[in-house]
């Protein structure tokens, strides 16, 4: 008897594609969770060093990145869940959906880091 697989919202669909394919997009998956953990690490280093930024500014900046972490870890799972579909599928890669809301949250991050050394 096969064992079933998790998630059968993805397993159920298509075909098996190369395993080649599929480890790279487990490879994805594990370099988007490590961009969570940075971020998260990132955010709780900002609020617990005490670098002397300007308090709003660092406090907003350091919950910015915690949450963009958070975040992160679901493009992980929607994107790795999305990817493996359409590989069973044969279909085209779709793209990633969070990429871009992290990337503007980075951003902003950035901006108020600066802010916050500026105006201290």
């Amino acid at each position: 008897m096969a064992r079933e697989r998790f998630p059968q919202s993805v397993y159920s669909q298509g075909t098996e594609p190369d395993a080649r394919f599929t480890l790279a997009n487990e490879r994805t998956f594990l370099a988007w969770i490590r961009t969570g953990l940075a971020l998260l690490a990132g955010g709780v280093a900002l609020e617990a060093l005490g670098l002397g930024l300007h308090p709003t500014f660092q406090l907003s900046a350091s919950l910015l990145l915690m949450i963009t972490g958070i975040v992160s870890a679901f493009q992980a799972w929607l994107g790795w869940a999305h990817y493996e579909r359409a590989l069973r599928q044969n279909t085209p890669l779709p793209n990633a959906p969070l990429a871009l809301p992290i990337t503007i949250a980075v951003g902003i991050t950035g901006v108020l880091v600066v802010l916050g050394v500026v105006l201290r």
